[in-house]
């Protein structure tokens, strides 16, 4: 501004250029008074829902109601832990039966509900593609995976190379573990001069926004191929997720490795690992002195905090973070109070140096679901039956004699004397099969107590003759069956109780089909499930075994095999027979597993165990199964040790070297001494989980969980959104949800599917199979849609379409429902705490930036309780007369009270961010300083020239990731600011309950 012939003069920066202009050719803009933008209750709430579906907060789960499971708290516990973490990247080391699979995906559902994740890689063990473990899980959170074989896996590389990008097509992938070799790593020559381009050539590398290795403790040995390749996905991805329940003694060198893995910038060496260790145990005893609360508690955790701060890694990392110095300085105030205790030890838990890394959930902190209460049902054979089973076992050794060595026919001759055992009645079809070649690979696998059994079946024409008496002596078999008879008693004695339900496993799919026979005849309503059973089928029977008695079309008994029943849970049922038994014992508490879990709602559950004197398993079961508390309690924690048992069991049973004496003689010796090293290291467990701290008490989870969940993304919630978007862009004239119930009906004519198709549009690109479907359904011609937003029943409704808060419709919703400009409300409530009278408020959108985004609702009112309370308030409101909202004025008085607390909060996060900052630029140079010693050693060290190509390139891809890292600190510095935009104005007007 300047002055010319008694004239102002402006300049005014305009349409990107300066402008100068005279005082008397500017004009003042009369701002008039704009048209409040009233809304309604529902209206209201569906705004609520929409801004927290935009902007994820990191104080809520998105996650909750995202698939078709259970509702099980725990599982959430990793999902909790992966964004509060400073990376998004975890070890989830919880033991077998927990659900690792469904924490994964719940990850990947919490992942996508937070920002656009389009790319995932599941790298896994070959015997989970085989079995389709992971596309039928993924399956459950409505997503689709394709696995790669080894032609897909060279056309997606070389995509990669040519493309610059990873093939769309295949942007959700499962890898098996077999197919990483030397040619996947470094190339191949191949025909003429063209070459195959190696993994580790690709530039740019693939980039994946989450990676999820299963079964991670193969990676442990870093010279391996397999550990290079995982290593580079990991490197170059966004998230990344580990699983494994193999880390039980969580201070082998496993872990590091697995952790070195996870986070090469903070976990370098075995030196730095145990540097990060050191604070737990201070850490461990200010809890315990926190928890015993007496006189004097918060002198002690003071001294055991600067015993913290002592450490290498306290003083480096723990004591600058301003959570360490509040909770420190908060113990200098009035401490006594229990509330007090209690914030102040969810406070030290949050300083453990492990577990933003490492989620270990062991069943024994889960508590027990139930009381098992197994008993043995002893049932002898026939004389007929017991020659047959006798000269059969006579067979098998000649056999064995003639083919000693060959693995296959040890394992031929195994499963036939298991049938046997199981029932001589199933024999005849199964060795005819086995003749015919019609085992299929995955009936194979349901035989095997083997993860990884590889069969072939070459040499029956060797023994082929042996085999076809043995089926001729089975089929002139004619007498009562006293195993048979004694399973259908026990079904029939159970169909006289309020819970008639049964579960039956067996491990051949003949025994099954005798057994559906038997039940036929005793006029038992049952189901069937193997393998062999489509996932739709698995899924009705499932429903039908769950209903009521008294239906027409219930079911009273399934009968299973091990892979019929993988993920399908029974909390309904409680009571299982083993008509046989596997020798590994992780299926028989896999078993287990599928009645006793989260959500039994009987006290006890029965496990009723069949057995023959006389056979190899009635050893096995007596002498070793029985005596390690398999059927009394859950080992799962002892994964390993049962590994090896399963070994031993089936090396001293196929050895035909033993007389029967000395086989039992062997197997009490193996249950004696693998019961000792059991309990060795639940012991060890139980100490190295104090040292990295993962031993959190249950009450503190749930207090943490109960605090994510948010009233505005509950179904409840996200269907009064929907519905409100659909009535405000389709027109009134109609309910397009339809139903009471849970499940719903959409119905919408062709005429809205094609607006709602505009809107469809101007949302981000997915190749996501739930935008696919949403996508056809409004194009089709079909104006209904089975819908719910409730999880459990989407269990039960296998064909209704889940509005996950991922999905499209949602996504929809929440973009239309957003106001650009502040809407006003005028509200009701009845509370007894707080005095009669009208209330003007306002909502605050904070959007804080820095290290981490993260966005909040801010309440404001010049009542103190009403500032407080005000969310919780409007979940419980009746309409308002908008003649009570104020003038303008008074919600500018709100404002400014809003900006004093603005400034007050503005400077909190930038002090903190400057620490935070800081501390990770420090940690992060040291880190990269030693890693890159570390690396460059190794390179001079390298025996050949492959081994020195994986380090260079580790080399290289260590120097990028931090000069990447350091970048982005810096910006984080330099951006760090809260947004503050109003949303809502409005008045409460508060009443007494009458």
């Amino acid at each position: 501004m300047s002055s010319a012939a008694g004239e102002t003069r402006y300049r005014v920066f305009e349409n990107g250029v300066r402008n100068v202009y005279y005082e008397s050719q500017l004009k003042a803009f009369e701002e008039s008074s704009p048209e409040r933008k009233v809304l309604e209750k529902t209206e209201l709430s569906a705004l609520l829902t929409a801004i927290q579906l935009a902007s994820p907060s990191a104080s809520a789960l998105y996650s909750f109601n995202s698939g078709r499971i259970e509702f099980v708290p725990y599982q959430y516990r990793p999902v909790f832990k992966l964004i509060r973490a400073d990376q998004p990247r975890l070890l989830v080391a919880d033991e077998v039966g927990v659900g690792k699979t469904i924490e994964a995906g719940l990850i990947l559902k919490e992942l996508q509900a937070r920002s656009d994740v389009k790319s995932v890689l599941i790298i896994c063990p070959k015997p989970l593609v085989a079995e389709r473990k992971w596309e039928l899980e993924m399956k459950r959170f409505d997503e689709h995976f394709s696995p790669l074989d080894g032609r897909l896996l060279r056309h997606c590389i070389n995509e990669t190379h040519l493309d610059g990008e990873w093939p769309l097509q295949h942007s959700k992938a499962i890898l098996p573990f077999s197919l990483v070799d030397a040619d996947l790593l470094f190339g191949r020559q191949g025909r003429g001069r063209a070459r195959d381009i190696g993994l580790l050539e690709l530039g740019p590398p693939p980039r994946f926004d989450l990676v999820i290795v299963d079964e991670a403790h193969h990676i442990r040995n870093t010279e391996t191929l397999l550990h290079q390749a995982v290593r580079y996905f990991c490197d170059h991805a966004e998230a990344v997720v580990f699983l494994s329940a193999t880390p039980v003694q969580l201070g082998r060198e496993d872990l590091f490795t697995l952790l070195n893995t996870l986070r090469p910038d903070l976990i370098i060496d075995q030196a730095s690992f145990n540097q990060m260790a050191e604070p737990n145990r201070p850490i461990n005893e200010a809890i315990r002195v926190c928890r015993r609360g007496k006189e004097g508690w918060a002198d002690e955790v003071r001294g055991s905090l600067q015993e913290v701060a002592e450490t290498d890694w306290g003083r480096n990392v723990l004591s600058i973070n301003p959570g360490f110095q509040h909770i420190y300085d908060a113990l200098g105030a009035d401490a006594g109070d229990g509330i007090s205790r209690i914030k102040t030890i969810q406070a030290l838990e949050d300083l453990y140096t492990f577990s933003s890394l490492i989620n270990r959930t062991r069943r024994r902190d889960i508590g027990d679901f139930t009381i098992r209460k197994p008993e043995t049902v002893t049932t002898e054979f026939t004389d007929g039956q017991k020659k047959l089973h006798d000269d059969l076992l006579d067979v098998i050794q000649r056999i064995l004699l003639r083919l000693h060595g060959n693995v296959n026919v040890r394992f031929m001759m195994t499963t036939i004397s298991r049938q046997a055992a199981s029932s001589l009645y199933g024999l005849a079809p199964l060795l005819e099969d086995m003749l015919n070649g019609k085992l299929d690979r995955l009936e194979a696998l349901e035989l095997s107590d083997a993860d990884d059994q590889n069969i072939d079946f070459d040499f029956l024409d060797a023994v082929s003759e042996d085999i076809r008496s043995l089926i001729t002596r089975v089929k002139t078999l004619d007498e009562p069956d006293p195993k048979a008879e004694a399973f259908v008693k026990l079904v029939k004695d159970k169909q006289s109780l309020p819970n008639n339900k049964v579960l039956a496993f067996s491990t051949f799919r003949h025994t099954l089909d005798y057994l559906v026979k038997k039940l036929d005849a005793a006029g038992v309503r049952y189901g069937l499930v193997h393998g062999g059973v489509p996932d739709e089928e698995r899924a009705e029977l499932r429903r039908r075994f769950r209903l009521s008695q008294d239906l027409e079309e219930a079911i009273d008994i399934l009968l299973s095999s091990e892979v019929g029943c993988e993920g399908l849970d029974f909390q309904f049922c409680d009571c299982l027979i083993n008509y046989d038994l596997p020798w590994n014992p992780m299926r028989i508490e896999q078993r287990i597993g599928r009645i006793d879990r989260y959500g039994q709602q009987s006290p006890t559950v029965a496990i009723f165990n069949l057995v023959t004197p006389g056979t190899i398993d009635a050893d096995i079961y007596n002498r070793c199964l029985m005596r390690i508390g398999v059927f009394q309690h859950a080992i799962g924690s002892s994964e390993e040790i049962l590994g090896e048992i399963t070994k031993e069991i089936h090396s001293i049973s196929e050895s035909f070297k033993l007389t029967d004496d000395e086989r039992a003689e062997r197997l009490q010796q193996l249950a004696d001494n693998k019961i000792r090293q059991i309990q060795e290291e639940q012991q060890l467990e139980e100490k190295q989980g104090e040292l990295f701290g993962l031993n959190l008490p249950a009450t503190s989870w749930a207090d943490k969980l109960n605090q994510a969940r948010s009233y505005w993304l509950e179904p409840e919630a996200l269907a009064r959104a929907a519905s409100t978007y659909l009535t405000r862009r389709l027109g009134k004239e109609q309910e397009y949800l339809l139903g009471d119930k849970a499940l719903k009906t959409l119905r919408i004519n062709q005429d809205g599917r094609n607006h709602l198709l505009e809107d469809f549009r101007k949302l981000p690109k997915s190749n996501d199979i739930s935008f696919r479907n949403w996508e056809r359904w409004l194009k089709g011609n079909v104006p209904t849609l089975t819908v719910t937003f409730d999880q459990g029943c989407a269990v039960e409704s296998p064909s209704a379409v889940l509005l996950s808060l991922g999905h499209p419709l949602l996504r929809q919703a929440a973009q239309f429902l957003q106001e650009p400009e502040t809407v006003y409300t005028a509200l009701m409530v009845e509370d007894p705490e707080i005095p009669p009278g009208d209330y003007p408020f306002a909502v605050y959108r904070w959007l804080r930036q820095g290290m981490k985004q993260d966005e909040e609702l801010v309440a404001v009112a010049t009542e103190a309780k009403v500032s407080e309370n005000l969310f919780d308030l409007l979940k419980t409101l009746s309409p308002g007369s908008q003649n009570s909202l104020p003038e303008q004025e008074v919600f500018d008085d709100l404002d400014a009270l809003h900006h004093r607390r603005w400034l007050e909060a503005i400077a909190e996060h930038a002090e903190a961010n400057r620490q935070l900052v800081g501390a990770r630029v420090q940690s992060l140079t040291a880190s990269h300083q030693a890693r890159r010693t570390l690396l460059e050693g190794q390179l001079r060290k390298a025996s050949n020239e492959k081994i020195r190509i994986m380090k260079r390139a580790e080399l290289d891809r260590a120097e990028a990731d931090f000069a990447r890292r350091i970048v982005k600190l810096q910006q984080a510095t330099e951006h760090a600011d809260i947004r503050a935009t109003p949303a809502i104005f409005g008045v409460l007007e508060v009443r007494r309950p009458k």
